[in-house]
C-alpha cells in the first residue's frame, strides 16, 4: 500500500525485484514502451498510468488492479492474467490481448478499436463490455452465443454468418453493422441501433426487436420475422424488405411503422 505517485527513477530491474505491489499507489506513472514482461502488478492503483507500447506478456495485474482511464495503447498484453481487473475507460487501441486472461474484468467504457486476438472465450469471461467500444471488429463466423455486448459500441462492426443466439444486444449501437446470415435467434436487441445494418439472409426467429431502430436497414431475406416482431420495431423508415413474404399473415399492421420502407 505504499504511494509512489510521481517517484522518479523507477526502472523495470527494482520493480522486478519488489516482493509485493499490492495496494500501491502508482497512477499516472510513464511506462510507455518499457518492457515489463512478467511484472506483479496485482492489486495495484494504476489509474490513467501509460502503458503506450509497454510489453506487459505475462504480467499479473489481478486481484483488482485498477487500470481505470489507463492507456494501454499497442501494448502487448499476450498472455497477461487481468482476472478481476478494472479497465474502465482504458485505452486499448490496438493492444494484443492474444491468450489473455480477462475473467470477471470490468470493461466497461474501454476502447477496444483494433484489438488483436480478443476470442470468444475471452468475451464469455468479461463481466461488463457496457459502453465499451468495439467498433470495426471483425467477428465473421465465430460462435457468439449468449455473449453479453449489452451497450457496446458495434458500428460497422463484421458478424457475418456469426451465431449470435441468444446475445444481449440490449441498447447496443450496430450503426451500418454487417449481420449478413448471422443466426439472431432469441437474441435480444430491445432498444438496439440497427440504423442502414445489413441483415441480409439473417435469422431473426424469436429475436427481440422492442424498440429497435431499423431506419435504412437492410432486411432482404430475412427468416422469422414475425407480426409481433414487426409490431415492436421502433422504425422500419427507410428500411428494405423487399421480396418478403407475408402472406397468410395478419395484415393489420396498426402501430408498425414502415413509412418510406422498400
Amino acid at each position: 500500500k505504499a504511494i509512489l505517485v510521481a517517484v522518479a527513477s523507477l526502472s523495470v530491474s527494482t520493480l522486478r525485484a519488489i516482493a509485493s505491489l499490492e495496494g500501491t499507489q502508482l497512477q499516472d506513472h510513464v511506462f510507455a514502451g518499457q518492457d515489463l514482461n512478467g511484472i506483479n502488478f496485482k492489486g495495484t492503483n494504476l489509474v490513467k498510468t501509460d502503458f503506450t507500447g509497454a510489453n506487459l506478456a505475462n504480467a499479473n495485474l489481478t486481484k483488482s488492479a485498477n487500470l481505470t482511464s489507463a492507456n494501454l495503447t499497442s501494448a502487448n498484453l499476450t498472455s497477461a492474467n487481468l482476472t478481476s481487473a478494472n479497465l474502465t475507460s482504458a485505452n486499448l487501441t490496438s493492444a494484443n490481448l492474444k491468450d489473455a486472461k480477462l475473467d470477471q474484468a470490468d470493461l466497461t467504457k474501454a476502447i477496444l478499436v483494433a484489438v488483436t486476438s480478443l476470442s470468444e472465450s475471452t468475451l464469455r469471461a468479461i463481466a461488463s463490455l457496457e459502453g465499451a467500444q468495439l467498433q470495426d471488429h471483425v467477428f465473421s463466423g465465430q460462435d457468439l452465443n449468449s455473449i453479453n455486448f449489452k451497450g457496446t459500441n458495434l458500428v460497422k462492426t463484421d458478424f457475418t454468418g456469426a451465431n449470435l443466439a441468444n446475445a444481449n444486444l440490449t441498447n447496443a449501437n450496430l450503426t451500418s453493422a454487417n449481420l449478413t446470415s448471422a443466426n439472431l435467434t432469441s437474441a435480444n436487441l430491445t432498444s438496439a441501433n440497427l440504423t442502414s445494418a445489413n441483415l441480409t439472409s439473417a435469422n431473426l426467429k424469436d429475436a427481440k426487436l422492442d424498440q429497435a431502430d431499423l431506419t435504412k436497414a437492410i432486411l432482404v431475406a430475412v427468416t422469422s420475422l414475425s407480426e409481433s416482431t414487426l409490431r415492436a420495431i421502433a422504425s422500419l423508415e427507410g428500411a428494405q424488405l423487399q421480396d418478403h413474404v407475408f402472406s397468410g399473415q395478419d395484415a393489420n399492421l396498426t402501430r408498425a411503422n414502415l413509412t418510406s420502407a422498400n
